[in-house]
């Protein structure tokens, strides 16, 4: 998907259910806003060799990636080094990281605050309005807290600095069907994605009291050849349906 960002939430209390996510609703929205897409979520464990591994996959697709959660001091944070194993360099003490922890604690970043300074060498830093604690960057992968509060203005602050220009946004066309199942119309379908593939097919069911289907096209080209054959092919088989107004995709 072109214009759309990676994102992935880190950590073991989302997995067993102890915490619930909240960044990904929120960075959704921040990212369409600007005309953004998200390409994929995923939600990971907070092991160092795992982590490391999706994270190397992840460096390797070309998109940007935000991350959260797992940049800590404690034993079980371990984004940083996973984050330095997978650019396959060195976890060192960055400057400004030491400089911004220590205006924050004084003596008190010594001995175990200090460890939140410890990045992948290379790294950019993203400042952290909340405490001053920072997040950084690498291979065009964003890591900032868990905590949302911290998290979601770090998020913008990337975006402003250096996403400003924004995406191109999806449009979508659709109209609701009445009537028939998907697997009735399932020549049809074919016939579109095989006719344009340049736009993004979808078929949603909805159960109620009327089985109905909004089917449609998204993608951030003219969407007006691909909708009129979908709307021709149900004239032609005598299906129902109405059009659902156009919008922005959501």
């Amino acid at each position: 998907m072109n214009d759309a960002f990676g994102i992935i939430v880190i950590g073991d209390e989302i997995l067993n259910g102890r915490r619930r996510d909240r960044h990904f609703e929120a960075l959704g929205s921040m990212l369409r806003e600007r005309g953004f897409g998200v390409a994929w979520l995923r939600i990971l464990p907070d092991d160092p060799d795992y982590l490391a591994s999706e994270l190397a996959r992840t460096m390797g697709e070309g998109i940007p990636v935000f991350s959260c959660g797992g940049i800590g001091a404690t034993p079980d944070d371990n984004t940083r080094a996973a984050a330095a194993a997978a650019a396959n360099v060195a976890l060192t003490l960055h400057p400004g990281a030491v400089a911004e922890i220590e205006a924050r604690f004084g003596d008190a970043a010594y001995p175990h605050r200090i460890k939140m300074a410890e990045l992948p060498d290379g790294a950019d830093l993203i400042p952290n309005p909340y405490n001053r604690i920072p997040g950084f960057s690498i291979r065009r992968h964003y890591f900032v807290p868990g905590f949302p509060d911290m998290a979601h203005p770090m998020v913008t602050w990337v975006l402003d600095r250096h996403y400003a220009a924004g995406g191109i946004k999806e449009a979508q066309r659709s109209v609701r069907i009445y009537g028939i199942t998907e697997s009735g119309l399932m020549d049809l379908m074919e016939d579109l994605v095989s006719a344009y593939p340049d736009a993004k097919f979808f078929s949603l069911p909805r159960l109620g009291a009327e089985f109905q289907i909004e089917m449609g096209f998204r993608g951030a080209g003219s969407l007006e050849a691909p909708y009129q054959a979908l709307v021709n092919g149900l004239t032609e088989r005598k299906v129902r349906f109405e059009p659902v107004a156009d919008s922005d995709s959501e």
